[in-house]
């Protein structure tokens, strides 16, 4: 059995998150001792690992909680958990397209910038007036 810090330390999860976890449902309800500390067995080792990597990847909190529900009931389709995947493949997609535009925007934003004076400083326009640049980072992926 392992303490709540022994649980964080294993899974490289803070205590307060833990708590976090527990509150919202992600989590159980942990076993206590007399003297009123939780305790944890490999199986909540094994969930918190598994929320862990969930949020390592980018999966919001209630695609952890389907892909959990969907772990918790193996005879359930496997569909079910590609589709919430899918959707985070997607979101990731997305953001990777708007940090290549702010990406490409800012190399030349940088660029351009001569090192003068700050009256005449590319960088300051660009930001001033949103017309300056390329791409309208600002719409994709949304």
């Amino acid at each position: 059995m392992l303490t709540i810090g022994n649980l964080g330390k294993k899974t490289g999860t803070k205590v307060q998150t833990i708590r976090y976890y527990e509150q919202i449902g992600l989590m159980p309800e942990p076993g206590r001792t007399e003297g009123g500390q939780r305790r944890y067995g490999d199986t909540e080792l094994d969930r918190l690992s598994f929320i862990r990597h969930g949020r390592q990847l980018g999966f919001p909190l209630d695609a952890i909680r389907e892909l959990l529900d969907l772990g918790d009931h193996p005879n359930r389709p496997c569909h079910e958990a590609d589709s919430i995947a899918r959707r985070q493949l997607k979101q990731v997609e997305q953001r990777i397209a708007r940090l290549d535009a702010l990406r490409t925007e800012l190399k030349r934003m940088v660029q351009e910038c001569s090192g003068g004076r700050s009256s005449d400083c590319r960088v300051l326009e660009v930001l001033r007036d949103h017309s300056e640049c390329l791409t309208d980072h600002e719409r994709i992926g949304a």
